[in-house]
């Protein structure tokens, strides 16, 4: 009798463990104590990151509520969806785990993890709760004939998984990778009949198809244990996170907030061989750099405003500069890209400083003589500003708690 008390308690803790979903008016008060389980336990976790002292936070703080009252009555199921705040000046171990630089800050976790992208949408009620919809939709597009798969985007990164059911565990890893990497690649399924000429029956299959923008890759098969979700995730991460990304007015704010200069391509619409040369270039020959600069690519007739302060046009494209979010260097002569080793040099007499003190006092010079003559005739010049940094966070939108941003 005692052991089967012991079982029935043993599953309940189970049960709690799984399903923990604290609730009470508004969203969730998160602390040191409770942070942990609800994130293990809830698929999609959006916290307010908040100080009792800052406006931007007071001003939030009851349409946050609102929201996560609507939220938790369109998804009441345990496991789905939290909505939890996290008073920084009381928890300040859990404001520092998460490196909160300004208030509010809204972060989005999917399965226990930090997504890269913030919630920087509008701050209403309609706009939280459909924000939420949005992310627990199926991230998994299914296909009925493998002939589908011949008409998807080209030019986006594709993970497609060959299952013999839905009901498989396998399958379930695969979802939750999906989940947390939908907003980086493209996710398509195919069960049973569909899919039984490509893969053995009980063997499921995960494929990778790179963009043709990248190279001339071909697709590369997940070799792991299908059934290891850290071990997928990591895999799919390696290849859907690029090593050179699209800037965007929708995300060069998060971009900003990595305080790496910008190494960009701007490039006309259309012109794909622009971009995958600079890709294969980057690839190749600057990977040693990632830490020290973000890579990206630009739509120039979309930001035609940072063309305009380099004295160029739609006419000049395809071209190369830094953004230091202090000034804008342009890369002299696109055609130099195919130079091995021109775009590190450019890169290296940014980190040295050259490419500021030439901006100042003109080409340097190599030997003494002419470095003396160059102190005798210096002529100032006015640099062209950041434009990007522009587009970080908003001090009329946040509390920011450092100088630099």
């Amino acid at each position: 009798m005692a052991t089967s008390v012991k079982l029935v308690l043993f599953n309940y803790l189970m049960v709690v463990v799984m399903f923990y979903n604290p609730s009470n008016s508004g969203a969730v008060q998160l602390n040191s104590e409770n942070i942990d389980m609800t994130l293990a336990s809830n698929e999609l976790v959006l916290i307010n990151f908040y100080a009792d002292w800052c406006r931007f936070s007071n001003i939030l703080q009851p349409i946050f509520d609102e929201a996560a009252e609507k939220v938790q009555a369109a998804f009441p199921d345990p496991g789905k969806v939290v909505m939890g705040k996290v008073d920084c000046d009381r928890e300040s171990s859990v404001a520092s785990r998460f490196h909160i630089t300004k208030y509010p800050t809204l972060k989005v976790l999917r399965n226990g993890q930090p997504t890269k992208r913030e919630y920087r949408g509008a701050r209403t009620v309609e706009a939280f709760t459909e924000f939420i919809k949005k992310q627990l939709e199926d991230p998994i597009r299914e296909f009925q004939n493998i002939k589908d798969l011949e008409q998807l985007d080209s030019k986006k990164r594709i993970v497609v998984g060959y299952f013999d059911r839905r009901d498989m565990p396998e399958y379930n890893t695969f979802r939750r990778v999906a989940t947390n990497l939908k907003e980086d690649c493209q996710f398509h399924v195919g069960f049973g009949d569909v899919v039984q000429a490509l893969h053995p029956p009980g063997h499921p299959i995960i494929v990778f198809r790179p963009d043709v923008a990248v190279s001339n890759e071909n697709d590369e098969t997940y070799m792991g244990d299908l059934k290891s979700f850290d071990e997928l995730n990591i895999w799919v991460q390696e290849k859907c996170v690029p090593l050179v990304r699209e800037i965007t007015f929708e995300n060069a704010e998060e971009l900003t907030e990595e305080g790496l200069p910008f190494l960009i391509l701007f490039y006309a619409p259309g012109d794909l061989e622009s971009i995958k040369d600079y890709k294969a270039i980057v690839q190749m020959d600057l990977i040693s750099e990632k830490q020290n600069v973000n890579f990206l690519t630009a739509d120039g007739k979309r930001f035609a405003h940072p063309l305009h302060h380099l004295g160029k046009t739609q006419a000049d494209l395809p071209l190369i500069a830094i953004d230091s979010f202090r000034h804008m260097y342009l890369f002299p002569n696109f055609k130099d890209i195919y130079v091995p080793g021109k775009l590190k040099q450019f890169l290296n007499d940014l980190y040295s400083g050259k490419l500021h003190r030439e901006f100042h006092y003109g080409p340097e010079k190599d030997t003494a003589a002419d470095s003396n003559a160059i102190e005798d005739s210096k002529n100032p010049t006015t640099p062209p500003e950041s434009t990007f940094k522009k587009l970080g966070p908003s001090k009329n939108r946040y509390t920011l708690l450092r100088d630099e941003l």
